[in-house]
C-alpha cells in the first residue's frame, strides 16, 4: 500500500509475499521522498490556453478598448478581465458581436458566456476561424 504524505510517497507497507519471489528479493519497505511541486496542497486553478498569436490578441484588445472606450493608453493584454476593464454583461455582448463582424465569424452563447479575458476571446477566435477554413 503507497502512502503519500507532504511531498514525501512512502511503500512502507509493501508486502513482498505478494509479488512473485522471481522479482523480488528480500524487500522490506521502499521509500521515495523526491519533491513533487505538482502535488501541493494548495488549490492551483487549471489553465489551458492555446496561445493565440500575438496578432490575434492585439486585434481583439483594439476591439474591446473601442467598445468600451477605453482611452487609448490604457493598458489591455491577453490576461485583461472583461470585468476588471469596467465591461457589464451587456458590453460583453457588444464586444462578441465586435469580434464576429472584425473576424468573420459566429459565436455559440455557449462558447460567448465562457470568454472572461481577452486572452480567452483570442483564442476562441482563432479555434472559430481554422474550424471555418476547414469547412
Amino acid at each position: 500500500m503507497a502512502s503519500l504524505a507532504g511531498s514525501s510517497l512512502s511503500l512502507a507497507s509493501f508486502k513482498p509475499s505478494l509479488v512473485p519471489a522471481s522479482r523480488i528479493s528480500k524487500v522490506k519497505s521502499i521509500s521515495f521522498s523526491p519533491r513533487f511541486p505538482s502535488l501541493r496542497s494548495q488549490p492551483r486553478r487549471l489553465r489551458v490556453s492555446c496561445a493565440a498569436k500575438p496578432e490575434t490578441v492585439k486585434k481583439v484588445s483594439e476591439i474591446v478598448k473601442k467598445q468600451l472606450a477605453l482611452p487609448e493608453d490604457s493598458s489591455v493584454n491577453g490576461e485583461s478581465k472583461f470585468a476588471a476593464l469596467g465591461a457589464d454583461s451587456l458590453d460583453t455582448v457588444e464586444i462578441v458581436m465586435g469580434l464576429e463582424e472584425a473576424f468573420g465569424i459566429t459565436v455559440e452563447e455557449e462558447s460567448a458566456q465562457s470568454i472572461a479575458t481577452v486572452q480567452d476571446a483570442a483564442d476562441l477566435i482563432e479555434k472559430l476561424v481554422e474550424k471555418k477554413k476547414a469547412a
